[in-house]
């Protein structure tokens, strides 16, 4: 495997046989569209650099107002270099920057873009109750609607935290009037994840109904399910693994979801003191993210959310549904 552009040599990086996703009334991948019309999600996580997760222990949230502002300055890039590219995403907000910077949802909104919610508080939905996901849920979404003009339909987790033993927070998004979610990772990892999950976008029957779920994007390689969908994985692998993964989704007719953060395009932002191994994932990379996220913009067609599901709803083929392990069909 070689850096920026090489193609990955040797037997692991053959890829796999396409597999049909799991769960009754799937859709293949020729449902979907040819692959000269695959349009691919690209979202946005906005948050500032201080509320990543890994800085739990270093920042607390008490003390968040009193940290320099950074996210305005990454997400007006962030909307420059998608303007110049003529594509349109989705932004994850979360309810405690709309709040604060309700002008920075604003231009979201005006540049054309969905805006969706990323909760409040970037809390983890592993460390909510079911009455705290509510408020963060119904709190971020209102206020989101109210400053951006917009009906907001979607959700990510911080941290994808809906994992194996809470997919009851798919109840609590459809109670809460939420169309769709974006937040399993088909990855084995410490703290988030959610194995043997469909790599296609597809439908979860809830007692509460069916919310349709986009989970992010991987590559196979040496048979293990890697990331491959953005954040620090675009800014520490090498370039062609995020490549790799979406020209496999594209030939395969299958939208991929990408995701980023308006800190991980500012080089600029204050330095925290962490730990060596936080430092390195934290801040490895920024100064190139740009230049990559470009070139991808430029590889492939990519839309948002609520536009790609408008296009599924609309389009032919049936609906998918997957059943998640512990749930409990409608």
């Amino acid at each position: 495997m070689r850096h920026e552009g090489v193609v990955l040599h040797g037997t692991c990086a053959a890829t796999p046989p396409a597999q049909t996703p799991p769960g009754p009334r799937v859709m293949t991948a020729s449902s979907y569209a040819p692959p000269s019309a695959v349009n691919h999600v690209f979202t946005v996580d906005v948050e500032e650099y201080f509320q990543v997760n890994a800085f739990d222990g270093v920042i607390a949230r008490s003390d968040w107002d009193a940290q320099r502002s950074r996210v305005a300055f990454g997400v007006d890039h962030l909307l420059d270099l998608l303007a110049r590219h003529g594509v349109t995403g989705t932004f994850f907000v979360l309810g405690w920057i709309a709040d604060r910077q309700p002008a920075v949802v604003r231009r979201i909104a005006d540049a054309g873009h969905e805006v969706a919610s990323h909760g409040w508080s970037h809390r983890r939905v592993t460390t909510l109750t079911r009455q705290g996901l509510h408020a963060e849920l119904r709190d971020s979404k209102r206020l989101l609607e109210d400053v951006s003009g917009q009906q907001v339909l979607g959700f990510r987790a911080p941290s994808f935290s809906i994992t194996p033993g809470f997919e009851w927070a798919f109840d609590v998004l459809l109670e809460e009037g939420y169309r769709y979610d974006s937040s399993l990772f088909a990855v084995r990892r410490p703290g988030y994840g959610y194995p043997g999950v469909s790599e296609y976008p597809h439908a979860i029957e809830r007692p509460a109904g069916s919310i349709f779920e986009l989970p992010l994007a991987t590559v196979t390689w040496c048979g293990l399910r890697l990331p491959a969908a953005g954040g620090g994985y675009f800014r520490h692998f090498p370039y062609a693994f995020t490549r790799r993964a979406f020209r496999e989704l594209t030939r395969r007719g299958i939208p991929g979801t990408f995701y980023i953060h308006p800190w991980e395009l500012d080089p600029d932002q204050p330095r925290l003191r962490v730990p060596a191994a936080t430092r390195m994932r934290h801040y490895g990379g920024l100064r190139h993210t740009s230049l990559r996220l470009s070139r991808l913009l430029s590889q492939f067609r990519f839309t948002s959310a609520s536009r790609l599901l408008e296009s599924m709803v609309s389009g032919p083929g049936e609906e998918p549904v997957a059943r998640l392990p512990g749930t409990v069909p409608a």
